[in-house]
């Protein structure tokens, strides 16, 4: 099965530490062009900072990068990188802005400030998936409404939209290799009162989390 993880949005996040402002930025990026101009903006907006670290990964080449910029080695870059690695996730640029408080953190209060800077940054962005979906349409009658987006959510269905007229209508995407089985679980959840429509196939991000 095809598919890979990459940021939902690009986003912010900040928090102190004793003193010290953590600035966690992140972007999708499908080339390490487009990282590098991010890192040269970052550096440009934060010029005045202590530190503008980042980690970046790019699917096409598997290129892992990462800069301590500063920082003793081992206690910025990489900590970056492990969290975007641990969370699986690709196409990803994190730049960490450092604002120098005036209070020394040591190497594991610097490891644990990165990592957590970019951990807070990805929860803000959040987290697609990259695969062929089939999207679909359902219409349920209201009494069916709740049944009917849970069943979706148990079988993997993501609900991208809903719109309220006489009935429910649910705009959704299944994985195109469950299409069959999704549809007829739903038929036979709803004795046939509900019937996905599909609307057609695309290599797409969906967003999970």
């Amino acid at each position: 099965m095809n598919e890979y993880y990459v940021p939902a949005s690009d986003a912010c996040a900040e928090f102190i530490e004793r003193k010290s402002r953590f600035i966690g930025t992140i972007w999708r990026v499908e080339t390490e062009e487009e990282a590098l101009a991010h890192i040269k903006e970052m550096n440009e907006k934060h010029r005045d900072a202590t530190h503008n670290v980042y980690a970046y990964i790019i699917k096409e080449n598997n290129i892992m990068r990462y800069s301590d910029n500063g920082e003793p080695q081992g206690t910025a870059g990489m900590p970056t990188l492990e969290v975007l690695r641990r969370e699986g996730i690709t196409n990803v640029l994190c730049v960490v802005t450092r604002y120098f408080g005036g209070i020394l953190l040591g190497a594991g209060g610097l490891v644990r400030a990165y990592a957590h800077s970019a951990k807070i940054a990805l929860d803000a962005a959040g987290v697609s998936v990259m695969r062929q979906w089939t999207q679909m349409l359902l219409e349920a009658p209201y009494n069916w409404q709740e049944r009917v987006k849970l069943r979706t959510e148990e079988k993997g269905g993501i609900i991208e939209g809903t719109e309220f007229g006489a009935s429910v209508l649910f705009d959704i995407c299944v994985p195109s290799e469950t299409v069959e089985e999704f549809t007829a679980d739903i038929i036979d959840f709803t004795n046939g009162i509900v019937s996905p429509i599909p609307m057609g196939d695309k290599f797409m991000g969906v967003r999970i989390r």
